[in-house]
């Protein structure tokens, strides 16, 4: 069944280890292993560690093959996945599934192993004796160089319980359980399988697993109960003990102040869990009494920070009334507590770290005496386990030194770097949907997100690819395949391609827009002279009016195509709205001058000051055809009950043309928050006599519909942001507004604003509607095109409108809308008009190394800015985001002899059903864990399953697909599975039989 683990027997775990070593150079997935050379090396619990970092108690430590390998890429410090009295099914029913969502900061639903007690020892056995044996036989370092740290919660009458008591005193010694004897002996049996390990050494396998225990109680716990299971654990069981502190002693004022001052206003809790939870007036004496305890007991005492945050369900993040945060957002919190607790206990207080750590902080982390350092948010997103590699590359320039204190100051100046900076900042507005508006095909899934969310469909991984190797002439070859205006788009395009650009799950999306204008100005000069038309279409002359981005474009691609064309402009400037009205400031006039030359290159000819009055006399010319591009120039509607109000188009228009015409007086009031607003406000606080200007909305900024940088800029230049006020009446220089608030979230969270009855006035010597333009219907009407009830053409999928042979594209058919949706408008009429094909730089998208992305997986670029690549990972090469994201290791890439890409298999018996793999799925639709083909290792799961998947069984493989379930011979071409899926299957069968468990 789907979202339950099988555990994989000892000998299977390491049939696959090895062969997959052997045949793929990977383990579970992994390609970049980290190999110890013993300098990192410090000593706790009695014990050695190569590096200080590993899994937190969570999902990447719960099995033995997430464990090998967070192992292999460099953790050696393993907090194993909390055990408790309540397990397996009677536990897994009461976790709610999905259960993980780490799409930016994360949460969780989940809390101990779902496994039972024995099997969790099982698993934790079965993968220190696998680690050991890696270290000797890869070379990965000394197979004395990590530790085990068990977890236990949640009361001292459970871990008192039989089956618990068992599991520690098993992990101290397991020396007598079948587990580890099990594991030695199939070592011993199976030397041939390895090149390193010999019997000296698999004797030498202690069956000490571990020393250390981390206490991990329920929020409400009294002190008294916390402090007599630490005691019981260092005095009954001898362990050298953490005990995991809440950010709850923070208090609710500070955790609630410092989590709204950095963006996360949104996140809902309430205080009864800081008032039900260890005080600090409490936890003071008791962990001095602990730390005495521990001294006169010869062990190690710590706490770990920090241990769950709840918050409340508010959006249907998780199927759950509560879920638990972490990652960036907990950051913060977690550091603040370090920081009081360092002050309280003068640095001797020892502090094992989770909360937010990541290779951004971990090296500071370490440098203040805080360690180990364990991490869960940052390896559940994309590059997932390989992020450990990165990790312990940066502590590589952290001396490695025994334990004297924490630098209480340093983690002091790290708070305020933490709460004062812009790294744990949320964005202003909320996050974009990030993901392809698709479904997630069975196979052939891989995509780039950023072509595809970009209107125009420009083939952006082929571009960055030539710009990152310095092809500047090919990468602007490639832009102008689908893009006639790169430096117009490569300056103000809102370049949403980013928004689902997977390095978001990194630091920030790729600089897309940058990019291009990058390769438009270091080669335009050499590509402009290489310029032709490609053919000649017979039959046709096009008429174009409108010289904006949308008419440029349409007749940059249809002279492209042979057609000959004319633009007719009734202005004496080519370039539209983005000519006229964008204040300099966005864009110069130099950059759109270049792209009017791009786009004469083709031979358009050019009318200027003439203006059109119908379409017939265009068609009684000759023209065979016309192209409505006149843009959207006529005023919005009125905002204001009473008194006067300026057209944000004249005045943008007056602004740049003449700014001296203009008497604003001192206090300027823009009504809106769109990206024209953002321009009209920046605009104004650039004319003479301009003192203030303000900007009034009805909702606050994070619902303000202007891009995020559009906001940040305006804010930059001065902008005062009104929120929560409805404009009404104008009279004698004060404009009154009512005033607003938030009220319930709706499903998606997002609250709409409602009237307090309350109003209050504001300073307004000129208001400047900017709620949006219309466009002019003198033309259509005069043409005799038929318009709908926003006074915009009615067009057929062409954009064709009800006259034959008139097309209208840009504003003038859409309404007020960005440059690169005006280049689409002129692409789709232009293959209507000529039937040109846009297609010819697609496998420009697609490296011939299919290696060299995925090395790129799993490092964060710690300068973003001081970065000199674009940092693409070249998501139309490979994808397999949800062989990253899956700490069971439950998705798998594997090689199908004729298909270029490696197709995902994913592996029940491995899945829990967490849900990971969904977040980080480039597509809208897309459950790999529900929609991948999916292998089976039992009938019973594979009849309790609705997956399309596969199972071996006596004279072929048992395929359900379509609904349908039948055997087949996959090796047999003819046998009647699509071709791929047949294909899949029979790689499974021959190249990756390891994955075939019973």
């Amino acid at each position: 069944m789907s979202d339950i683990m099988r555990p994989i027997p000892f000998d299977a775990l390491m049939g696959w280890i090895l062969d997959e070593y052997h045949t793929q150079g990977s383990i579970f997935g992994v390609t970049r292993f980290a190999r110890g050379d013993g300098k990192g090396t410090r000593h706790i619990f009695g014990e050695s560690i190569e590096t200080p970092v590993g899994p937190a108690a969570g999902p990447n430590s719960q099995l033995a093959q997430n464990i090998v390998a967070s192992y292999v890429t460099g953790a050696r410090f393993f907090e194993l996945k909390t055990v408790q009295v309540m397990d397996g099914e009677e536990l897994s029913a009461c976790v709610n599934k999905p259960c993980i969502l780490a799409g930016d900061e994360g949460y969780n639903c989940e809390w101990s192993t779902e496994l039972t007690v024995p099997q969790a020892f099982d698993e934790y056995v079965k993968a220190w004796v696998a680690c050991k044996l890696l270290s000797r036989e890869l070379g990965l370092g000394s197979a004395d160089g990590f530790v085990f740290n068990m977890s236990v919660g949640y009361d001292l009458e459970g871990i008192k319980s039989p089956k618990v008591d068992k599991y520690i005193n098993d992990m101290k010694d397991a020396s007598a359980t079948p587990a580890f004897t099990e594991a030695i002996a199939w070592a011993k049996a199976n030397l041939d399988c390895f090149e390193h390990v010999d019997e000296a050494f698999v004797d030498s396998i202690t069956p000490q697993v571990s020393r250390s225990i981390t206490e991990s109680t329920l929020h409400g716990c009294p002190p008294a109960e916390i402090e007599r299971i630490a005691t019981y654990l260092m005095c009954e069981k001898g362990l050298n003990t953490f005990v995991k502190c809440n950010p709850t002693l923070l208090g609710y004022e500070y955790a609630r102040t410092t989590l709204d001052s950095l963006g996360f206003d949104y996140i809902a809790f309430d205080d009864h869990h800081f008032l039900e939870d260890l005080q600090w007036e409490d936890a003071v004496p008791m962990l001095e009494r602990l730390i005495a305890l521990g001294k006169e007991r010869g062990l190690e005492f710590g706490v770990k920070l920090t241990n769950t945050f709840p918050v409340d369900v508010t959006r249907n993040e998780l199927p759950s009334e509560e879920m638990y945060m972490s990652g960036r957002s907990l950051y913060p919190l977690s550091l603040t507590l370090a920081a009081r607790l360092s002050e309280q206990f003068d640095g001797k207080l020892r502090i094992s770290y989770s909360g937010g750590a990541d290779a951004n902080n971990v090296a500071w982390l370490v440098s203040a005496g805080i360690w180990p350092v364990t991490v869960a948010t940052t390896i559940l997103k994309p590059g997932g386990y390989q992020r450990f590699g990165q990790i312990v590359r940066v502590l590589e320039s952290v001396e490695a030194k025994a334990f004297d204190g924490v630098d209480a100051k340093a983690v002091r100046g790290m708070v305020g770097e933490a709460v004062r900076g812009d790294a744990y900042r949320k964005p202003i507005k909320p996050l974009p949907e990030r993901h392809v508006a698709a479904k997630l095909p069975l196979m052939d899934c891989f995509t780039a997100p950023c072509r595809h969310d970009c209107p125009i469909h420009q083939d952006i991984p082929g571009y960055l690819m030539a710009v990152d190797e310095g092809r500047y002439e090919d990468a602007l070859n490639v832009i102008l395949e689908r893009n006639a205006l790169p430096f117009v788009t490569g300056t103000i395009c809102p370049h949403h391609c980013g928004d689902g650009c997977m390095r978001n799950y990194y630091e920030e999306h790729v600089h897309i827009r940058e990019a291009k204008l990058k390769a438009a100005e270091a080669a335009s000069e050499k590509v402009l002279p290489t310029l032709a038309r490609r053919a000649e279409v017979k039959g046709k002359k096009v008429a174009v009016i409108g010289g904006g981005p949308a008419g440029l474009s349409a007749a940059s691609f249809l002279s492209r195509a042979g057609v000959d064309v004319t633009v007719i402009e009734r202005t004496q400037k080519l370039g539209g709205i983005v000519r006229h009205a964008i204040p300099e400031f966005r864009i110069s006039g130099e950059a759109i001058d270049r792209d009017i030359e791009l786009c004469s290159a083709y031979g358009t000819k050019f009318e200027c000051g003439v203006e059109v009055k119908s379409v017939d006399e265009l068609l009684k010319q000759g023209y065979t055809d016309v192209v409505i591009a006149i843009g959207a120039w006529a005023p919005g509607r009125a905002t204001l009950k009473s008194g006067a109000e300026m057209d944000a188009i004249d005045f943008l228009v007056a602004a740049k043309g003449d700014p001296d015409s203009l008497e604003l007086g001192s206090d300027v009031v823009v009504i809106g928050a769109g990206n024209t607003a953002m321009d009209v406000a920046r605009a104004a606080k650039r004319i003479k006599g301009v003192e203030n200007v303000r900007l009034v909305y009805r909702r606050t900024r994070r619902y303000m519909p202007a891009d995020e940088e559009e906001l940040a800029l305006a804010l930059e230049d001065g902008v005062e942001f009104m929120e929560l006020l409805s404009p009404d009446t104008l009279a004698d220089g004060v404009l009154t507004c009512e005033v607003m608030e938030l009220g319930a979230p709706d499903e998606s969270g997002r609250r709409s604003p409602v009237s307090t009855g309350k109003t209050t006035t504001i300073p307004a010597t000129t208001v400047i509607a900017a709620v949006g333009e219309n466009v002019e219907g003198t033309l259509f009407e005069a043409s005799g095109i038929e318009v709908d009830r926003k006074g915009r053409p009615v067009v057929d999928a062409s954009y064709k409108t009800n006259l034959p042979h008139v097309y209208a594209i840009g504003d003038a058919r859409r309404g007020p809308a960005t440059v690169v949706e005006g280049i689409a408008d002129a692409a789709m009429v232009t293959v209507a008009i000529s039937g040109a094909d846009f297609n010819g730089k697609v496998e420009s998208n697609v490296k011939a190394d299919y290696d060299a992305p995925l090395a790129k997986r799993g490092d964060l670029c710690l300068d973003v800015k001081g970065c000199d690549r674009t940092r693409c990972l070249g998501c139309a090469t490979v994808c397999e985001t949800c062989v990253e994201v899956c700490p069971n290791r439950a998705n798998v890439a594997i090689r199908v002899p004729g298909m270029r890409q490696r197709q995902i298999v994913h592996v029940d018996g491995m899945c829990n059903e967490c849900g990971n793999c969904a977040v980080f799925c480039p597509y809208q639709v897309g459950r790999p864990y529900k929609d991948k083909l999916t292998l089976f290792w039992s009938k019973e799961d594979f009849d309790n399953s609705t997956n399309e998947g596969f199972l071996p069984v006596d004279g072929g493989m048992l395929v359900r697909l379509d609904g349908g379930a039948k055997v087949y011979d996959v090796n047999d071409k003819d046998c009647g599975l699509p071709e791929s899926v047949r294909a899949t299957i029979a790689a499974v069968q021959s190249d990756y039989a390891y994955l075939m468990i019973g």
